[in-house]
């Protein structure tokens, strides 16, 4: 079945996914890449790659290891299939930035907003 991944958007087109990626070493984004494509063709995707986070609202996790470097990449479902991802970062400590789940959230409220209206014009 597998599931489309896309890259959340804000209304006047900044795209915090992509400046995220284009941010990171050659060997860092290559693994992101293969973490990203094991998201979009495996039903099931490992929890050391792809978890909930509890306390959110629906917002879920890619977890990229490289190096002595760990890296999140928040992200949501919109529909069954449909993953989109909203920010990433470097995490420095074992507690997860509370603000950084709250951009993902915000993101997210943004997106389904703006769905829902684009489906009523």
């Amino acid at each position: 079945m597998g599931k489309t991944v896309t890259f959340y958007t804000t209304a006047d087109g900044k795209c915090p996914m992509r400046d995220f990626l284009d941010s990171l070493p050659a060997k860092t984004a290559q693994k992101v890449t293969w973490v990203l494509k094991l998201l979009e063709d495996l039903d099931i995707v490992p929890s050391s790659y792809f978890k909930k986070l509890s306390g959110t609202e629906e917002i879920w996790e890619c977890r990229i290891a490289s190096g002595s470097n760990a890296y999140r990449i928040f992200c949501f479902f919109a529909g069954g299939s449909v993953v989109v991802l909203t920010n990433g970062f470097l995490k420095k400590s074992q507690k997860t930035p509370t603000a950084e789940m709250g951009k993902a959230e915000a993101y997210r409220r943004d997106f389904l907003k703006r769905r829902i209206q684009h489906e009523r014009s």
